[in-house]
């Protein structure tokens, strides 16, 4: 596209304290420094973080400075690179780990850029991508095979999510329950079924996600609101309990709950945000069961990115069933609408024309 980025772009601005987001024209970056690239934007996903940036919850009030562009999940083509990158080169299709990393501290430099103590992220605390297009920095760049469905593509980030969580304890042959099924919830769903776990329980209260991850692979579904929660696993585990739980949800009574039928060495991967402080009897549901209990912070820079690119790469997952929706980037309104609701899987929205 040569150096001529006098045009605008269509984006989406948070720029009022209030519920909304706000569609408008920004100029094109022009200006890139030595270590970044520019993307064009195919396809952008819809996070929980985007809908939390949408509604101005309680985080969004302390951690966010107005305005900016949101959304930090997509696939798009390299269209201009700054000019020490090596990383990437212009057609490249990626997406982008969303955590910038500083690469200096002791977390970055053990190979733990993950927990980083100066991590920014984007769409959150840089301009983001729904947009069309983005500005990164090239470290942040994970080149995709081009065969790739773009569609699929731009969904890695929060997918990385569900790999993380679901993938640090083995889960092969194991009984496996995934607490909340949202959208990266049913992404664990289908994970732990691609990883050959040899029974999926999905809890959940929203019959329609219920629905879904029955389609994605869970055996038996679990409804809170109707059934005992742990004298259902229990029954489902030869009163032993689950050998590997990945909790999703954030829910108080939920992750209370998980810790119950947990089964004596098992393994606890916890992904969902409490809003509310959690009781644990630790004596009986930690320290005497051998737990392991493990916090899932993003994605493990890259190891998880190799992990979902061998999914995407040999077609493990069912996309056609993660991805319930895809609108226009205009309709972004509708989109966080409808994920309010919880009526959906995970929402993309496809960029220009």
């Amino acid at each position: 596209m040569g150096d001529n980025f006098d045009t605008l772009m269509t984006v989406v601005v948070k720029d009022k304290p209030e519920v909304g987001l706000t569609i408008t024209k920004k100029p094109i970056p022009k200006d890139l420094q030595d270590h970044e690239v520019l993307i064009k934007v195919n396809y952008t996903s819809v996070c929980g973080t985007d809908y939390h940036i949408y509604e101005y919850n309680d985080w969004a009030k302390k951690r966010l400075k107005l305005p900016f562009t949101a959304g930090h999940e997509f696939s798009g083509e390299v269209v201009k690179i700054g000019k020490t990158v090596t990383r990437v080169k212009i057609g490249d299709i990626v997406s982008a780990e969303t955590h910038i990393i500083c690469g200096t501290c002791e977390f970055c430099l053990r190979g733990d850029g993950h927990i980083c103590e100066n991590t920014k992220i984007i769409g959150v605390d840089t301009d983001g991508c729904f947009a069309e297009y983005v500005r990164i920095p090239a470290m942040n760049c994970f080149i995709n095979s081009k065969d790739a469905n773009p569609i699929h593509l731009s969904v890695q980030e929060p997918l990385g999510n569900a790999v993380h969580t679901m993938a640090h304890f083995p889960v092969e042959g194991k009984d496996v329950v995934i607490v909340g099924c949202g959208p990266i919830g049913l992404m664990g769903v289908n994970v732990a079924k691609a990883y050959g776990a040899k029974k999926i329980i999905a809890v959940e209260v929203n019959e329609y996600r219920l629905n879904l991850a029955k389609e994605l692979g869970a055996d038996v579904v679990i409804n809170p609101l109707k059934e005992d929660v742990i004298s259902k696993v229990l029954s489902e585990t030869n009163g032993r309990g689950a050998d590997v739980i990945g909790e999703f949800s954030g829910n108080k009574t939920a992750i209370e709950q998980a810790f119950k039928y947990l089964k004596a060495g098992g393994g606890m991967s916890m992904l969902g945000i409490p809003s509310k402080d959690i009781d644990l009897d630790v004596a009986n549901d930690i320290v005497f069961k051998g737990a392991q209990v493990y916090g899932v912070v993003g994605r493990r820079i890259y190891d998880t990115w190799y992990q979902v690119k061998e999914l995407i790469d040999n077609d493990m997952l069912d996309f056609d069933k993660i991805i319930t929706h895809v609108f226009p980037l205009e309709d972004v309104m509708k989109a966080m609408e409808i994920m309010g609701s919880g009526n959906s899987g995970k929402i993309v929205l496809k960029v220009g024309k």
